[in-house]
């Protein structure tokens, strides 16, 4: 796998291959010496134009323990923010070596156009891109279902047949649509709850069922996994619902709604939490919440994604 732009690429096989690899990555965790030299002699260059501090440390963490040397890249108080170009910097990482970068742009589709520029020859993975993917996101999020439907150490498996509703705003997240192709690909059922004024104009054609009221939702259905997305406000700039207390009251995994679901049922939050808006503390803090489990995870499937761009010679995606 040369590069990783979207889990829309992904074929089952490399899909539950990666997932596989990621079980061998999360057993170095629990070692001792939780460092491989699978990587050592490689150059990883986060190159982050929007901050996120999770992603940016689980990708560090993950090079390290593969041995590889890190360069984090950050835009503010670059040369970046003094009008130098993507394929200024791309070239100037080019001569500085790197062999794979990690890269989080504001612009949908911008880890592509670096993919496919030749302006670098160096492994992409897209570390989050506008509104459009987070592949690992979604990556880490179907290992840690995984984990908990089939037990750890499961490998060859999918998620056939697994349940999974999608609550909150859709429109903003890349999240949500990485997960969405994924948890397709590996066989689960998918419901997106939202108000409609937060969901993309063209989700008729997402391989989804799609329902605007989380009661009526859980009264259809009750899921396997119920998946709560953080409000991106800072990407709104009109009022997409009343206020927070009305989104709170018919979109927000409450106590109340938490207490009547399955104790089988997942939560998941991919972080970080609006606690009292999207989710209740109840919610948050239970043993069916994934939460932690979910950064914890990110690490694993950081690795393996980084192993197998970095050292696969054979062509995985569909």
């Amino acid at each position: 796998m040369r590069h990783l732009l979207s889990t829309t690429e992904l074929s089952r096989e490399a899909a539950i291959e990666l997932l596989d690899i990621s079980e061998d990555m999360a057993a170095v965790a629990d070692r001792e010496n939780k460092k491989l030299p699978a990587l050592r002699g490689k150059t990883v260059v986060n190159l982050f134009f929007e901050d996120s501090t999770r992603t940016r440390i689980s990708f560090e963490a993950a090079a390290k323990r593969l041995s590889a040397d890190v360069i984090n890249f950050s835009a503010k108080g670059s040369s970046v923010s003094k009008g130098e170009s993507l394929k200024d910097t791309a070239q100037t990482l080019s001569a500085m070596g790197a062999d794979a970068v990690v890269i989080r742009h504001g612009a949908s589709g911008a880890p592509a156009v670096l993919a496919a520029s030749g302006w670098i020859d160096a492994g992409i993975i897209n570390a989050g891109d506008g509104t459009h993917e987070h592949p690992t996101q979604a990556l880490l999020d179907a290992f840690t279902m995984r984990r908990r439907i089939h037990g750890a150490g499961s490998r060859g498996k999918g998620l056939d047949g697994v349940s999974v509703t999608i609550v909150g705003d859709i429109v903003h997240s890349r999240v949500a649509r990485s997960n969405v192709w994924l948890l397709k690909t590996l066989g689960a059922h998918v419901r997106l709850v939202a108000p409609a004024t937060l969901l993309p104009v063209a989700v008729d054609s997402w391989p989804v069922t799609i329902d605007y009221d989380l009661d009526h939702a859980l009264a259809e259905s009750t899921p396997d996994v119920i998946m709560m997305l953080r409000i991106q406000q800072e990407r709104m700039n009109d009022a997409f619902f009343p206020n927070p207390r009305e989104y709170a009251n018919v979109w927000g995994l409450s106590t109340a709604r938490w207490a009547k679901l399955p104790a089988t049922s997942l939560v998941m939050h991919p972080g970080p939490m609006n606690r009292g808006l999207e989710i209740s503390s109840a919610a948050a803090d239970s043993p069916q919440s994934t939460v932690l489990e979910q950064v914890a995870n990110g690490v694993s499937v950081r690795m393996a994604t980084l192993y197998t761009v970095l050292t696969s010679t054979r062509e995985v995606s569909a």
